[in-house]
């Protein structure tokens, strides 16, 4: 009876053991939405009709992008303590990406989503010293 008892104790403690275990994308993707939740991370949100592959809206920035029921809301970060909200209302021939440009450094890794190329305005980053 000991050694049952013994076996469903052990079982119970490694899968409390195991369920707080996480992969390790879960905690970059949790990580980076944090950081733009927070605007330390600035994103291109790209909308564009899906019939006539044009770009109708382009937003760069720091910004936080939240999504309901056919809709996003884009928070953007203006200036210290200062920020604005664009309402963008999407429909069965629209939808958008958001892209990642400038990175949180919580992943080693470089890479680049290009969509229509030729539509989208190359941007530069400089810092202000």
């Amino acid at each position: 009876m000991k050694k049952i008892i013994m076996v469903v104790l052990s079982l119970a403690l490694l899968a409390v053991l195991l369920t707080g275990c996480q992969r390790e994308a879960n905690r970059v993707s949790y990580n980076l939405s944090k950081e733009a939740d927070q605007f330390n991370v600035t994103r291109r949100v790209t909308v564009y009709n899906t019939r006539t592959d044009k770009i109708l809206l382009e937003v760069i920035g720091n910004l936080s992008v939240q999504s309901s029921s056919g809709d996003i809301d884009l928070i953007v970060e203006v200036g210290p303590g200062q920020y604005k909200k664009h309402f963008i209302n999407l429909n069965g021939w629209t939808t958008y990406v958001v892209e990642d440009v400038s990175g949180a450094f919580v992943d080693k890794y470089h890479y680049e989503v290009n969509f229509l190329p030729e539509m989208i305005v190359p941007i530069t980053f400089t810092a202000n010293d």
